[in-house]
């Protein structure tokens, strides 16, 4: 015969390696993943000796643990046996206690292996693994590196854990913690009463309890004042008994050792464990409370008269004449695998046991002797007494014989002495008193208390509810103090309240209690294992989905207790598949929407594949639909729902479009191109005027715009030809086809222009070249290049003054004329400096106030301070009010009374005196590049905005989208691109 031995389980259940990084897959995949169970490389040694001794042998017999987590282990050794020997005879020995009485009946009884035993086992691993996995990294990733944990510690590399018992059994504190809170104390009132004679004093209490009126209470203690005399009514003898404990189950012995000694329940079971495998107690995992009429009892206790403390009990308990000896109750429950705990072996303390082996050790003695006990017999005494119409009692207690409670000094049985009194019996009470006393909320939850919740919720087994505990304790959820009791800690707190307010009772005990009970199901053969991962499965997704749509709430029950984090958050928060992932050929990018609010489509294998496209501000809403992209590849590829905000794209875009990211939607390419986009990705941002390829277009930038990123490298659609302007964004307009050289160039420098498109009210949509040197102001509109005679505008302004750089012919065409700066504000200046309203065509009279200029208007009033602004509407640098030192000068007028907008004395168009005013209201807004981008209602200097994001304009604010998608054309850059 050979003997061999393995520790625990020998395989463990874990996803494909696919799915086994964080970010490779969206959570919720998790819950239908593909699972296997195999030997870790940490017990390959245990594996292949179990193979090589297979070989040896006919027979296998296993002698694991009786209860179903043993069979399923004993179905992982079948499996590496079989495998290495399929010719092998396999039995099962059942046992409860290792001595020899109970080895040899079990080498006698051999049996075979239950199926159904490890299949429940194989069934809750596979939920617990899928459920526990999924919602940790969803919680984790959505958390973590959002909010400052403080109550973690090194809160980079915590784990904000989800178990399907962990959070039922975190609800039992938090909810006890809110009874605590909630509870408000409230003042009551109470009449005591109590008679002394020569036989000694009796207490009476009043029938009623207590009331919370105070007049109500008066009333009734000054009637019992006035007539004081009370009367014996009702005398009651009677006899009480006292029976003993149940046999020892584990949950039992969890909760008396930590009422009795304040040990944790995991302590308990390691001691447990530790005298179990020494022979001295029986399998301490057992539901069992009632002993098999087959048990011979008699023989154990027999073991224990020797002992120097509970032997002389044990004597008087073996003796007829005692009449002390009574079979042990049954306490209902049986697993059909183990005996109640019961010692096994005589013990007077060994050399190497500590404290707390001794002390459960004698529990577990000192219990089974009590079990075999008469139950203590008492005779109890009431009285009942009348003053005034008012009933009080008294109640007195005398134990004529202890049997069980000799020898169980765990529990106390006592009472009173009460004076004789006999019915009609008149006294004046020794005193009457009205007392106040206020309410009390519960106590926090004690280890025995929280055992108990967990028993009759039926969260977790015997063998595994100490390890819930523990586990709460070691994830910061919840605190013990030095009197067994728990509160929760802030996280703890935090978590249950997030999914409190989602609506769904994630935390609390239904879900978990159905989960067992589906798994005694399929350990009795009620149902299938199939049948419960199917039905249990499919219930937690739906959870996990409703939980994930209201991950906000979660997020906000968190910003309650935690301060957010400066660091970035990695985490997906909302991830919906979206297409294979190009890059790393391994994992697929998703959609998300970051805690900002910015939507992106990401790779899942980040940090190893930074693969990403970032989706424009602009998107108020983004989800992905089951509708698959026909034409775009590798798929595949999902159709996004995009819903734009109305004052960020143009009016002729519709808000709502069904795009695909692919690279086949020429309208989610326009939205993208107005609005900010990009894909970043591993390869660093190159320095400015880094060199280019010879396709013109430069390397290792990691700022690409929507075509690159949809394309594979180097193809591009519509056989359009990429042109990069100075701040490394690729454009792919074609260039009009007007210009016999297929291109147009700058008058002035003779680099190649940029066609764009114009945005303001009176030329929206109309095609204009520039050029791409920043410094240079050519401007021409693209149809009147395409009439072989270009008529220009007019260049940058600079310093309250402008130059055409081109002739003056092409500026002579009215209201088309060169304008002061870029031509942007809808209104122009032809070549002899009148100024017209672009609109109408109509000439506009009238100067600035402060500088006289009459090519333009101030929106300032007189008598405010313009040092160091721009004075005009028209952001031109006033050298005059540059000048001025807060007073006036001649031909500034910065003193006096209230100028008008517009000078008087000259004949003005009314439309552009009225357009003017309203914008007077606000402060015209330019980049620091020197775009005009519109108006924004701001207190003070606003002319040169510090951000743009803060100060958006209230007109043309699609002008951000298009300045900064096409790039901020300062030479020094701009803060806000």
């Amino acid at each position: 015969m050979l003997v061999t031995s393995v520790t625990g389980h020998l395989m463990e259940l874990e996803f494909d390696d696919r799915f086994r990084r964080w970010h490779s897959c969206d959570p919720a995949d998790l819950f239908h993943a593909p699972v296997r169970k195999s030997v870790p490389q940490d017990k390959q040694d245990i594996k292949r000796t179990l193979e090589e001794e297979a070989r040896k042998c006919q027979w296998l017999v296993l002698w694991l643990d009786c209860d179903r987590e043993g069979e399923n282990i004993a179905y992982e050794v079948i499996d590496i046996c079989a495998g290495a020997n399929s010719r092998l005879n396999i039995w099962r020995a059942r046992f409860s206690a290792l001595i020899d009485r109970e080895i040899h009946e079990a080498v006698q009884h051999l049996d075979r292996p239950n199926k159904l035993f490890a299949d429940a086992v194989d069934a809750r691993q596979e939920i617990d693994l899928r459920i526990g996995a999924s919602f940790t990294r969803f919680q984790t990733m959505l958390l973590k590196d959002a909010f400052v944990l403080d109550d973690t510690g090194d809160d980079r590399n915590i784990i904000l854990s989800y178990g399907p018992c962990q959070f039922p059994t975190l609800g039992f504190i938090v909810e006890r913690f809110w009874e605590i809170q909630a509870h408000e104390p409230e003042e009551f009132w109470t009449i005591n009463c109590s008679h002394t004679s020569d036989e000694g004093t009796a207490s009476f209490g009043w029938i009623r309890g207590h009331l919370f009126d105070y007049s109500s209470a008066v009333v009734i203690y000054e009637m019992c004042v006035e007539e004081p005399m009370a009367t014996v009514q009702n005398v009651r003898n009677q006899e009480k008994l006292k029976y003993p404990p149940y046999p020892l189950s584990t949950i039992e012995l969890q909760k008396r050792a930590s009422r009795y000694f304040r040990m944790s329940s995991e302590h308990t079971m390691k001691v447990a464990e530790e005298l179990y495998q020494a022979g001295f107690i029986s399998y301490p995992r057992t539901e069992t409370d009632n002993f098999s009429p087959n048990i011979d009892l008699h023989s154990i206790v027999h073991e224990q008269v020797a002992h120097p403390n509970w032997g002389i009990y044990a004597q008087r308990l073996l003796d007829p004449e005692a009449r002390l000896w009574r079979n042990p109750s049954n306490g209902g429950h049986d697993d059909k695998a183990h005996p109640p705990i019961h010692p096994t072996k005589f013990s007077a303390g060994e050399t190497n046991w500590t404290d707390n082996h001794k002390k459960l050790y004698e529990l577990v003695v000192r219990h089974f002797l009590a079990c075999c006990s008469q139950p203590a017999v008492g005779a109890e005494t009431t009285v009942e007494i009348n003053i005034a119409g008012e009933q009080f009692n008294a109640s007195g207690r005398v134990v004529l014989a202890k049997n069980y409670l000799d020898v169980y000094r765990f529990d106390s049985w006592g009472g009173t002495l009460l004076p004789t009194y006999i019915i009609g019996q008149q006294f004046v009470p020794t005193t009457l008193t009205l007392d106040s006393g206020v309410t009390r909320p519960p106590p926090l939850l004690a280890e025995a208390d929280l055992l108990s919740c967990m028993d009759k919720a039926g969260i977790g087994t015997d063998a595994t509810m100490h390890d819930h505990i523990k586990k709460l304790l070691d994830r910061c959820y919840a605190t013990k103090d030095a009197n067994t009791r728990f509160s929760p800690t802030n996280l703890g707190e935090a978590l249950v309240m997030g999914y409190d307010e989602m609506g769904y009772e994630l935390w609390k005990p239904y879900l978990r209690s159905m989960m067992e009970a589906d798994m005694k199901s399929v350990s009795i053969g009620t149902k299938s294992k199939s049948e419960v991962l199917e039905n249990c499965l499919q219930q937690m997704k739906a959870c996990f989905l409703d939980a994930r749509a209201n991950k906000v709430k979660l997020f906000d029950a968190m910003g309650t207790f935690f301060a957010r984090s400066s660091r970035p958050v990695n985490e997906t928060q909302n991830v919906e598949t979206v297409r294979p992932c190009a890059a790393c050929n391994e994992s697929e990018m998703f959609l998300k929407q970051r805690p900002t609010g910015e939507f992106m489509v990401g790779c899942r294998g980040f940090p190893q594949c930074r693969n990403a496209v970032w989706l424009p501000r602009s998107l108020s809403e983004a989800a992905v639909t089951d509708q698959v992209c026909p034409t775009c590849a590798p798929g595949p590829v999902y159709k996004i729902q995009f819903k734009f905000r109305r004052r960020d794209i143009p009016p002729n875009f519709d808000v709502d479009h069904l795009g695909c990211i692919g690279g086949c939607d020429d309208i989610l390419k326009e939205l993208m191109e107005i609005s900010r986009f990009g894909s970043h990705s591993q390869t660093a941002t190159p320095a400015r005027n880094q060199n280019q390829t010879a396709s013109g277009v430069r390397q290792g930038s990691s700022r690409q715009d929507l075509h690159t990123s949809f394309r594979p490298a180097g193809q591009f659609t519509n056989g359009q030809t990429p042109v990069v302007n100075p701040q490394g964004f690729r454009s792919t307009h074609t260039q009009s086809s007007g210009n016999a050289s297929g291109q147009v160039h700058c008058t002035s420098c003779g680099e190649p222009c940029v066609l764009r498109t114009a945005n303001t009210e009176a030329n929206r949509g109309r095609k204009f070249y520039k050029c791409q040197d920043p410094a240079c102001g050519f401007f021409a509109w693209e149809d009147d290049v395409e009439n072989s005679a270009p008529r220009v505008r007019g260049g940058r302004g600079r310093g309250g003054r402008s130059s055409s750089r081109q002739s003056s012919e092409s500026a002579s065409a009215g209201r088309r004329g060169g304008t002061q700066g870029r031509g942007r504000r809808g209104r122009g200046r032809n070549a002899d400096g009148m100024m017209f309203v672009a609109a109408t065509g109509e000439p506009v009279h009238g100067s600035c106030f402060i500088c006289g200029d009459p090519t333009h208007f101030t929106n300032f009033q007189a008598g405010q301070t313009t040092m160091g602004r721009h004075c005009c509407l028209l952001q031109l640098h006033c050298s005059k009010a540059m000048s001025s030192r807060g007073g006036g000068d001649s031909g500034g007028g910065l003193t006096g009374g209230r100028r008008p907008l517009v000078q008087q004395g000259h004949e003005q168009d009314a439309f552009a005196a009225a357009r003017l005013r309203r914008r007077a209201q606000c402060s015209p807004l330019r980049c620091h590049c020197g775009v005009w981008l519109g108006f924004a209602k701001v207190r003070g200097e606003a002319s040169m905005a510090p951000c743009l994001t803060r100060l958006r304009p209230v007109r043309y604010p699609w002008r951000f989208g298009i300045h900064q998608a096409r790039g901020c054309e300062s030479q020094n850059g701009c803060c806000c691109c």
